[in-house]
């Protein structure tokens, strides 16, 4: 365990994987006030060394023991991990903020994106949830919009980063972009889902299927856009559809969202305006200057950008926008570190 100069002991679990990197990166870049961090991981990657503050620390095997004398747990290595460990870190004293979706639609567990609902943190009992990293940045950019105009539905098309799918998939990006450039066969083992019955090549291709496909038809990664905004919001009554694609693109998940307020006559400027004036959002939107936020300019930036801002040409409540973020930062490891922030400056960290 690293000692540092700060009040708070924290512990990151999967700090080796690509999220928990991030947030070491994050907590470190942020001054996060910690006493201590302790890196956790499988027992594979158990042994490797991290810098953390310009410091070596050794990474440790997770177990429930780990959790003795932590205030703070980032978790950030899959589902049945967090399942198994978040309780013990929690009854050890520990408050635990989970990346993955194991808790997330928990009714006894807050969902929090701290520009949209930091009042949830108040409620919480020992874990709470980061959103999934499409979510979160269409939540941001929307909510303040929902607030001042009412909002009825929300249509969403997502064209997602291969790094939401894990360092494995960005290799495998690379490797089929090789070898199709070569004339050669790409080989496909892992993308749309690792470990379903097909697996078929990203490279050079848009693939409309992320996560496994549910019973309705819509995949699980578009019922998470579905149920998590409604629950972010706190409205039941708002209508969400997704359709949830991956690109052959590395870091920065993009979105084209169509949304209907419930307000008669707010105008583009309006839209434009409460949008500019949120907290962790930048608005690029000149089409005379063919100004508009891509993957590319979100890539390693905190905040969510938003361009092609336009009223909808038959549907006077219905607007079009695209949104566009960094899918590990704020899809991921800093929407954490800014949960821990903000219970920091409730009094809610211990």
């Amino acid at each position: 365990m690293l000692k540092q100069s700060g009040k708070f002991r924290v512990a990151v679990v999967g700090a080796t994987g690509a999220v928990g990197q991030e947030m070491l990166r994050t907590l470190e870049r942020r001054n996060f006030p910690a006493s201590s961090l302790l890196p956790l991981s499988s027992k594979r990657s158990a042994g490797s060394k991290l810098i953390f503050n310009g410091q070596e620390v050794e990474v440790q095997e997770a177990a429930p023991e780990s959790f003795e004398n932590i205030d703070l747990a980032l978790f950030s290595a899959g589902g049945s991990i967090s399942k198994k460990l978040a309780p013990e870190a929690v009854k050890r004293g520990a408050i635990v903020v989970d990346n993955t979706s194991a808790f997330r639609m928990d009714e006894n567990v807050p969902l929090v994106v701290p520009e949209v609902n930091p009042d949830h943190l108040d409620h919480h009992n020992g874990i709470i949830a980061n959103p999934n990293c499409s979510t979160i940045q269409m939540v941001a950019a929307l909510e303040p919009v929902r607030k001042a105009f009412g909002m009825k539905k929300i249509i969403v098309s997502t064209y997602q980063a291969v790094s939401g799918a894990g360092a494995d998939a960005i290799d495998e990006m690379y490797d089929q972009s090789r070898a199709v450039l070569d004339g050669k066969k790409a080989e496909a083992n892992i993308l749309p889902v690792s470990g379903d019955k097909k697996h078929y090549q990203i490279a050079f291709n848009a693939v409309p299927q992320i996560d496994l496909f549910q019973e309705n038809g819509f995949t699980f990664e578009e019922m998470k856009m579905i149920n998590e905004t409604k629950k972010i919001t706190g409205d039941a009554n708002l209508s969400v559809a997704a359709t949830c694609v991956r690109l052959p693109v590395e870091t920065g998940h993009s979105e084209s969202v169509f949304f209907e307020v419930e307000k008669d006559g707010v105008t583009k400027d309006e839209i434009h305006s409460v949008m500019q004036e949120a907290a962790g959002i930048t608005v690029m939107d000149d089409p005379s200057e063919q100004l508009y936020p891509m993957a590319v300019d979100a890539a390693g930036k905190d905040d969510v950008f938003v361009g092609r801002l336009r009223k909808d040409l038959s549907d006077d409540r219905g607007f079009h926008c695209w949104i566009v973020a960094d899918n590990l930062l704020k899809g991921a490891a800093l929407n954490s570190v800014q949960i821990a922030e903000a219970l920091v400056e409730k009094g809610l960290l211990k």
